[in-house]
């Protein structure tokens, strides 16, 4: 590594740096309603320069030095707000979308100052935004929106090297997933069928503007998820000319390419392609996975209040085992191998009008698996040939109708299409459960709705309520509507403290799968969990919060099997699906809605925003217990209860060029059942005990170059840096007869990225 740092530090020095500027180009609008404001004061807070916003509510800043800037919006009647990370390039300008929120606080003599938080307007708790920039950057992330996002409170992970959520106890599962406002079951590659998550996303971060990821309470807008909303808002690709982008990251290369359409319009299209198989190769793994993915995204304005965008995304992702020795056989009989074909694609159109703002999507979601284990003489164990299909139609409004009203309302309805075949023959788990599955050509059509409605009233100048009801409705299953009524409060006791409340009911549909192997599994009633929140934030400086919550979530009608009384499908998911867990997680057994389940838990955030000192950062402690009670009647620690987990990333930029940071997380052991001399688990000490605690250290330093017409970046990132190669998970080695630590861990992974903008 030291020789690489000396490589890109003397590229430096000889190629050196243009004293180069460039440009900031964006729109202020209204958080809520997305109308434009016009005559909105624009600045560069470092430079005290700026403009102000024209009738559509855009602004152009030129001459602007390359580097990293504070950009400050503001307007009588609203809280001014500061962007930080404005990076400020050679190749492209930058694009940005500052929303302001209607002022709250009129207190005489009280100066109100720009933040740089901002709130969800129907979520005032539990919610964390991202920047593009604080996700590129941040160690140990592969440039991934959703490792990124494993840091914050109350977010624990099923696996290291997995983007499989755990949110406040809850299960992969339950997580929402949405990409410009279109619902995608799983984000990431290699994703779990009935469950979610994999070892890496597939949405290009170059083209992402801003996360949103809350973990509870959010409102009624969504549903079909008990856990976590995670929204991806894309930016718009660039409009005064064509441009690209060439780069070699932690886990793959690609190519962007950008640019204007007809006169009112942009295009953005991306291709990448994975290297992990050279990497998986000389670690001297047996198996090697391979993937491509692609993003399509064109946006075309009609007129100043009506846009229309169209968005595709896809992933192509196979598996290669190599089955030369019988080691590698051994090996690979552990893995559970799966090929999928996914994409998701969909066209908005967005219509403002006076006070509010209307949205119409047609989306399509489709994922094709082909999985497939063999034991270690090569014989099938499990195959697995699955399509899911949905095809939505979706219409949001927001309007509001006074100084402190504001209504929200919509409507979905999916069609939905499921095949399958899957064999699963005389299958003996570890517990000595015995499943014999043989589902042949099996094809269903079903329908989901959801209807909500939403009121946010101020009903003091400090005080916000939030309430609203939502309906859903799944006609696979026999009870097949739920309603779910919300409500949250907000409180300012000051400009710089906020107290915050929630409580709501949240409901979630059976995953497809579970549903298959046995007819009465439509007997399942959507899964219900009871939500209360309770925060307090407290501002230290303009750039610099913390918050501390406290939640309670009751589950109840979750699917448990009728015949492994011990397990509960909470507790399945966090993985690959294959024998190693049973084939739990595909719900292949005789379920009921029997399940019920409890998590609690306290949550303190520390979070840095770049200024004028330059360092950000953010620390977050999570405390919390999870437990879930069986057919059997006995309450048990849920999988992936973790009592403690603590994460600390920071970072310092030491000028324009170049920037380091970190990442430390620690997270105590989770829950397992131990192992019988015969290799068997116990299943009278079913989660009786815990595997070690999973901890790593993260290092990456960035080097930026800017030259005349075009931008280089260059990073070293080193993962896991002290080589702990321990997943924390305990298994059965079938070989030596013997438990064993699951070593499965890469372990040291270092890095260079190398990207080229023009």
């Amino acid at each position: 590594m030291r020789w690489t740092i000396l490589v890109l530090a003397l590229a430096g020095y000889v190629v050196g740096t243009y004293a180069e500027t460039g440009s900031i180009r964006g729109r202020v609008i209204d958080q809520s309603t997305k109308e434009p404001l016009p005559a909105a004061i624009v600045q560069i807070v470092d430079l005290q320069i700026g403009g102000s916003a024209d009738i559509e509510g855009r602004f152009t800043l030129n001459d602007i030095p390359v580097g990293t800037h504070r950009v400050r919006a503001s307007l009588v009647g609203y809280e001014p707000h500061t962007e930080s990370d404005v990076i400020v390039a050679t190749a492209r300008p930058v694009e940005l979308v500052i929303e302001l929120r209607q002022s709250s606080i009129d207190i005489e003599g009280v100066e109100v100052r720009a933040g740089y938080f901002q709130r969800t307007p129907d979520a005032p708790v539990s919610v964390q935004r991202l920047s593009y920039e604080e996700i590129r950057r941040s160690p140990g992330g592969f440039e991934d929106v959703v490792r990124a996002i494993a840091v914050l409170p109350g977010v624990a992970q099923a696996q290291p090297g997995r983007n499989d959520l755990v949110v406040r106890g809850g299960a992969p599962s339950e997580n929402l997933f949405t990409v410009d406002n279109i619902e995608i079951p799983n984000i990431n590659h290699f994703g779990t069928q009935g469950a979610g998550g994999g070892p890496l996303s597939y949405i290009n971060l170059d083209f992402v503007r801003e996360t949103a990821f809350s973990t509870g309470g959010f409102g009624v807008r969504y549903g079909d998820r008990l856990s976590s909303v995670l929204n991806i808002d894309l930016r718009n690709g660039r409009t005064d000319r064509f441009g690209g982008k060439a780069t070699i990251s932690a886990s793959q290369f690609g190519l962007n390419v950008e640019g204007p359409f007809a006169e009112q319009g942009s295009l953005v299209f991306s291709a990448r392609r994975s290297y992990l198989d050279f990497i998986f190769k000389s670690a001297g793994f047996s198996f090697v996975p391979e993937y491509w993915d692609f993003l399509g995204r064109a946006r075309y304005a009609l007129d100043g209040k009506n846009e229309l965008t169209f968005l595709a995304v896809g992933a192509i992702d196979d598996v290669s085992f190599f089955d030369e020795d019988a080691d590698d056989r051994f090996n690979n009989s552990r893995v559970l191998g799966t090929a999928q074909r996914q994409y998701a694609s969909g066209a908005t159109w967005r219509h403002l009008f006076d006070h509010g703002i209307a949205t119409f999507t047609l989306g399509r979601s489709f994922v094709q698996y082909n999985g497939l284990q063999r034991d270690s003489l090569l014989r099938p164990i499990f195959s697995n040939q699955s399509k899911e299909g949905e095809t939505s139609l979706r219409a949001d409004v927001t309007l509001r109708t006074g100084q402190t009203t504001e209504f929200s309302f919509g409507a979905q309805a999916k069609l939905i299409r499921f095949n399958a075949n899957l064999a699963l023959p005389g299958y003996v788990s570890p517990f000595g459960d015995t499943l014999s599955v043989n589902v042949q050509d099996y094809r269903t059509y079903g329908t989901k709705g959801s209807a909500y409605l939403q009121l946010t009233h101020k009903l003091f100048t400090r005080l916000t309520f939030i309430a609203g009801g939502r309906g859903d409705f799944f006609d696979l299953i026999d009870k097949s509507f739920a309603v779910a009524p919300r409500a949250a409060l907000l409180y300012e006791i000051s400009p710089l403290t906020t107290l915050t409340a929630s409580a709501g009911v949240y409901y979630q549909s059976p995953s497809y799968i579970w549903l298959v192997a046995d007819n009465a599994n439509r007997e399942l009633r959507h899964v219900r969990a009871d939500q209360l929140v309770l925060g307090i934030e407290q501002m230290l400086r303009e750039d610099l919060r913390f918050r501390v919550e406290g939640y309670m979530k009751e589950y109840r009608d979750y699917p448990a099997s009728l015949g492994r009384p011990y397990l509960v499908l909470s507790n399945t998911g966090g993985g690959y699906g294959g024998s190693e867990e049973g084939f739990a997680s595909f719900g292949f057994d005789r379920l009921a809605s029997l399940g019920t389940g409890r998590s609690v838990g306290v949550e303190f955030l520390l979070q840095k925003k770049l200024s004028e000192i330059p360092l950000y950062g953010l620390a977050s402690l999570t405390l919390s217990r999870t437990r879930f009670t069986s057919v059997d009647g006995r309450e048990r620690p849920g999988s992936f209860d973790q009592a403690f987990i603590l994460n600390v990333s920071a970072g310092y930029q030491f000028n324009e060029k170049w920037e380091a940071s970190t990442k430390f997380r620690y997270a105590s052991g989770r829950p397992y059942t131990p192992f019988n001399v015969d290799g068997t688990q116990n299943v009278a000490a079913y989660n009786s005990e815990r595997t070690s605690a999973v901890h790593s250290l993260d290092i990456r330093v960035d080097r930026r170059w800017n030259f005349q017409s075009w931008t280089l970046i260059t990073y070293v990132d080193v993962q896991n840096i002290y080589n702990n190669r321990t997943s924390g998970s305990v298994r059965w080695n079938a070989r030596e007869q013997r438990v064993e630590m699951d070593e499965s861990s890469i372990g040291i992974l270092p890095s260079i990225g190398i990207s080229a903008e023009i």
